[in-house]
């Protein structure tokens, strides 16, 4: 009990991290575009002290969660999918519970679609062969630390921005590891996935259990009291037309994460610091997806 109380703070904290951060691909992106790729780049990185979870889980003899799968070019097309979808949605996985606890309750519409895109997927069920490979050796583990380390003293030595930004999200990953040694689908998109395929198949023995529902509320109120704090709760009640724009834009991101294996929660925290082939190409797609839904976007929004 003590542990989870423990955990329960951990992803409280990392929700007020992602809040107050802005762990947002689509922002990345759009800033991006604008001319300035910092955002996003830190985004990528954000995982880069996975090692210490690593450390960690080893002394303590903890089983590692990390993702490591053959590559394949469904992690990109499930990207790809993912993008669209979360460029429409103005929001990833993560950001979508952020702007939920900020009060826009278009988000709502953007939950169900996740789960809608999981069952349709489900329901299909096309010829999807994922192979999981070896965890990573220790010259991978390597690599972070050195790139941890360098990181570190590149923002220690920046502005307050730079710190602001890079320590954030390096805090985020760091939390994230922690928490993955103890429950490895704590993500919002692991939650979901499970959820739909308790639905679909409908049995009991797929719920998850209490204790996820319990994390994923921390997190959520994490979120709502860093946005409570910075003044950023309002209240937002969608019209119809912007709530159904949310239901298939979250069908997409639940159609795309589940070809990828995962969200972009999971790809940047869990895939990405194994320098995971499926990984890459899944975020990979993510942001080539993010690029074509926002330009589609823009051009319907100027007709």
């Amino acid at each position: 009990m003590t542990i989870f109380i423990g955990v329960l703070l951990l992803i409280f904290l990392l929700g007020y991290l992602a809040q107050t951060t802005g762990l947002c691909m689509v922002r990345g992106v759009t800033e991006w575009k604008n001319g300035d790729p910092g955002f996003l780049i830190a985004i990528l990185a954000s995982g880069v002290l996975a090692w210490v979870a690593v450390v960690t889980g080893y002394y303590l003899d903890l089983p590692l969660q990390f993702r490591v799968y053959e590559p394949s070019v469904l992690f990109g097309i499930g990207g790809v999918l993912f993008g669209i979808g979360a460029a429409f949605n103005q929001g990833c996985g993560v950001s979508t519970l952020s702007k939920l606890s900020r009060g826009d309750l278009s988000m709502t519409a953007t939950i169900f679609g996740w789960l809608t895109g999981w069952i349709i997927l489900a329901t299909w069920r096309p010829e999807i062969s994922v192979s999981p490979l070896p965890l990573p050796t220790n010259v991978t583990y390597g690599v972070l630390i050195f790139l941890s380390l360098l990181i570190g003293i590149w923002a220690f030595i920046g502005d307050r921005k730079r710190k602001q930004l890079w320590f954030g999200m390096m805090g985020i990953g760091l939390l994230a590891g922690f928490i993955f040694l103890y429950q490895p689908k704590w993500t919002p998109s692991g939650l979901l996935q499970d959820l739909s395929q308790a639905i679909l198949e409908k049995n009991d023995t797929l719920w998850p259990n209490i204790e996820r529902y319990f994390l994923f509320a921390g997190l959520l109120i994490g979120m709502f009291v860093a946005a409570w704090r910075t003044k950023r709760f309002e209240l937002v009640t969608p019209k119809l037309a912007r709530w159904m724009t949310h239901l298939l834009a979250g069908t997409l991101m639940g159609i795309g994460a589940s070809l990828a294996m995962g969200g972009n929660d999971s790809q940047l925290l869990l895939a990405l610091p194994t320098f995971s082939l499926a990984g890459i190409l899944a975020v990979a797609g993510i942001v080539v997806g993010l690029f074509i839904g926002l330009d589609i976007r823009k051009r319907i929004i100027a007709n």
